[in-house]
């Protein structure tokens, strides 16, 4: 099987033209002499201790070590990125809906960034829970990935103490054998597109899931499904993460007793969606995707790869130690922080809960409902895709297509536009669109009014309908968020045109 790459999206001149002058943009961005100074990131590499021992990974990172960034209300994204990465890279904006050449995708218009260079952007950045992440091979399952967070002045009146938590999975193993051994190949080719899995880690075959006999666990009260009847993870993973640490060794953050905190939750893994536990503490949901919701309250949140939750919570007075918690799902398996007010002794946290979790499902996601969501207006173009591919062998598309042989779907700039994604698959897929946000407008062809994001999960026999209006021109991808999906094909393209 060919693994298909990112590098791929203009495959003909024709499809170039249908962009107008897009076709001739490049993210460099030019800068007057009196413009403000650019903030400053870089792609580095680093070496994380993960149950004591060292890794080496990569990190997105400011100058004085900060992993990527904090936006105040009305600052623009004006930044300077260094790839000091020792490898070529492209860095996606997750969230963010900039001009099409500044997304962070690589393609025949938008060159990678190669080693020791440096690229420019300057963009008006969406408010709200975002975050960073490579674009390229399988750089994001070494951890090149970090948050991006745009402040809004309600934010800043707000009487909430702000605590980030970006999740990972995380391996000692080279991602190219990961994929390798899902795929039966050999080790990736060193070709610079998504299939590229040089400067990944170290050599190795990684554990895979048993599918014959996996999740047994997972399965009970789920009506009698079967063993065969679902997959929930591709891999076994060495350990997961909450801010690069684990629950051997927790971050701990000091909070106010009686104080409220808004939890900006990330869900950066690879392939492994979480269940959010906030325990003894009561939660409201108030932004999915960084997009305001009507508030949701409870106490345990599911969150797919690529989504991003704000909860807000609030502590007792007599104070406490309160582990935030990210159980992975179908497993015991479970990361997290842990908020805790001054004074308090804070104690063990087990790596394992006392129940495996079941399947992210979509319950949350029927309760959401976005505070501004979509005008009435006609839709000016629909499209229903199908979710397909599946384990053996692993390959994972979209209309039985793998990306690069795609049917890209072909709007004009101004249409509202609905996409209907029907899972056809043995297994679920987050759904990732750049370059815009939609408003889910149905579930299992329920309709609704739910949230504005950018990233929905479609469960496996099950459907998501997406609905927005096109308006920022480009070639933006259609991705399963699950890296090795994607990287095995699960990948097509909205064109928006800029004329008609």
């Amino acid at each position: 099987m060919n693994l298909q790459t990112r590098r791929r999206f203009l495959a003909s001149a024709a499809s170039v033209a249908a962009l107008g002058g897009l076709s001739t943009l490049t993210p460099v961005v030019a800068r007057p002499a009196w413009a403000a100074a650019p903030l400053r990131l870089a792609v580095e590499r680093r070496v994380l201790e993960v149950m004591g021992k060292p890794a080496s990974v990569f990190g997105i990172r400011q100058p004085n070590g900060t992993s990527g960034l904090v936006l105040d209300p009305g600052q623009r994204f004006l930044v300077d990125l260094a790839n000091r990465a020792g490898e070529d890279t492209v860095i996606h904006w997750h969230g963010m809906t900039p001009p099409y050449a500044q997304d962070g995708v690589a393609d025949a218009n938008r060159p990678l960034i190669r080693d020791g260079a440096s690229q420019g952007y300057d963009f008006e950045p969406r408010p709200g829970t975002h975050w960073m992440h490579s674009h390229h091979g399988l750089q994001e399952q070494r951890l090149m990935a970090a948050p991006l967070i745009v402040r809004t002045a309600e934010d800043r009146r707000e009487d909430a103490q702000e605590v980030t938590v970006l999740l990972h999975d995380f391996t000692f193993k080279d991602p190219a054998e990961v994929l390798a051994g899902l795929t039966g190949g050999g080790a990736m080719t060193h070709g610079g597109g998504h299939g590229s899995g040089h400067g990944s880690g170290h050599g190795g075959a990684m554990p895979m899931m048993d599918h014959s006999a996996m999740n047994h666990s997972a399965m009970k009260g789920m009506g009698g499904m079967t063993m065969a009847a679902i997959d929930l993870n591709d891999v076994e993973y060495d350990a997961y993460l909450a801010n690069d640490r684990t629950l051997d060794d927790p971050e701990v953050v000091r909070v106010e007793r009686g104080g409220r905190v808004r939890l900006r939750l990330i869900n950066g893994a690879t392939s492994t969606a979480f269940h959010i536990d906030l325990g003894a503490l009561d939660g409201t949901v108030v932004a999915a995707d960084g997009n305001p919701v009507q508030p949701v309250s409870g106490r345990r949140f599911g969150m797919v790869m690529g989504q991003r939750l704000d909860i807000l919570v609030r502590l007792p007075a007599d104070g406490g130690a309160f582990p935030i918690l990210a159980q992975r799902e179908g497993e015991r398996q479970r990361t997290g922080i842990i908020l805790a007010t001054p004074g308090v002794t804070v104690g063990r946290t087990a790596g394992l809960a006392d129940a495996a979790a079941g399947p992210v499902d979509l319950s949350l996601e029927r309760r959401l409902t976005a505070l501004d969501p979509l005008s009435e207006r006609p839709v000016g173009a629909a499209f229903t895709i199908r979710l397909t591919g599946g384990m053996t062998p692993y390959a994972w598309t979209i209309d039985d297509r793998p990306f690069g042989e795609h049917r890209p779907l072909t709007v004009r700039k101004g249409q509202r536009v609905s996409i209907t994604m029907v899972n056809e698959s043995p297994m679920a897929h987050p759904m990732h669109l750049h370059g815009q946000h939609f408003q889910v407008t149905a579930l299992n062809g329920t309709a609704l009014a739910g949230a504005v994001r950018d990233t929905v999960l479609v469960p496996m026999n099950g459907s998501a309908t997406i609905a927005f209006d096109a308006d920022n021109p480009g070639r933006w991808p259609l991705h399963c968020h699950n890296l090795l999906h994607m990287a095995t094909g699960m990948m097509t393209e909205l064109v928006c045109e800029q004329t008609i």
